[in-house]
């Protein structure tokens, strides 16, 4: 497989991938839900954040960007007593199309860290895409593409760059795909042929590999110019040392 190729066919599962997930493009087109009235003629959002019913738990409600109604809810929890009393953030949900009801909500630790959140991206009620942080960072992204309630693709982040892709792109359930990335591209992927979950065959892209190793090349290059010129430079100093050493010890004492 050429570079080209290559480029394309992931070039090709990228724009599948954005028509699933991404609620500008796949959403405009998606059933929409209608927001439900309570018995006390409120609006049932479809909240997930646990705070109603809670005496440990404060909510509050704010209007986000292009909102005229509040769209967006924050809930609290209520730690510590007395002076020691305060609030600290635990869940944050948000009516990201205006139609009333919540599709996305994170959730935080005690520190104030995103642990997780859930989206509904194509706006049909139904979760599609999750996403785990680790200390506050992106570090996992799961997408359910084909709206059967299961991920199948996995987006995995190192210091949170992309570093790893697997796919399901024949819907079994299994990944038959894996893509690795590197400096923010793509390095490599493989391909499962046979369905047992390995890599049959593994495409590069030889481009990025050969601007990779000549980029190492260089810093080694560098490095190794740099130890040679300190190493002159010590030499130097040492002799230059040593000649005033031996120009002093020749010299004859000075007569009383």
């Amino acid at each position: 497989m050429t570079r080209q190729e290559l480029l394309a066919l992931v070039a090709l599962g990228l724009f599948g991938a954005a028509c699933g997930s991404d609620p500008g493009f796949e959403g405009a087109k998606a059933p929409r839900i209608e927001a439900k009235r309570n018995a006390d003629g409120t609006i049932d959002d479809r909240s997930m954040c646990d705070w109603k019913g809670r005496e440990d738990r404060e909510a509050s409600e704010t209007a986000g960007p292009g909102a005229i109604q509040p769209n967006v809810r924050r809930v609290f929890q209520i730690v510590g007593t007395g002076e020691d009393r305060h609030k600290a953030l635990v869940c944050r949900e948000i009516d990201t199309n205006f139609d009333g009801v919540k599709d996305v909500v994170r959730r935080y630790n005690e520190k104030g860290e995103s642990l997780h959140e859930e989206a509904d991206s194509n706006y049909d009620g139904r979760i599609d895409t999750w996403i785990t942080f680790a200390t506050g960072r992106l570090a996992e992204v799961r997408i359910d593409s084909d709206r059967d309630g299961n991920p199948d693709e996995w987006k995995y982040y190192s210091g949170g760059k992309l570093a790893r892709i697997k796919r399901d792109t024949n819907r079994d359930g299994k990944p038959d795909v894996w893509e690795i990335y590197r400096m923010g591209r793509l390095e490599r992927m493989g391909v499962d042929l046979d369905g047992d979950e390995r890599v049959d065959r593994w495409d590069h892209d030889n481009e990025l590999r050969r601007r990779v190793e000549d980029a190492e090349r260089k810093k080694e290059e560098e490095a190794a110019a740099e130890a040679a010129k300190k190493a002159a430079e010590d030499q130097a100093a040492a002799d230059e040392a040593n000649e005033a050493v031996n120009s002093g010890g020749s010299a004859e004492p000075p007569k009383e």
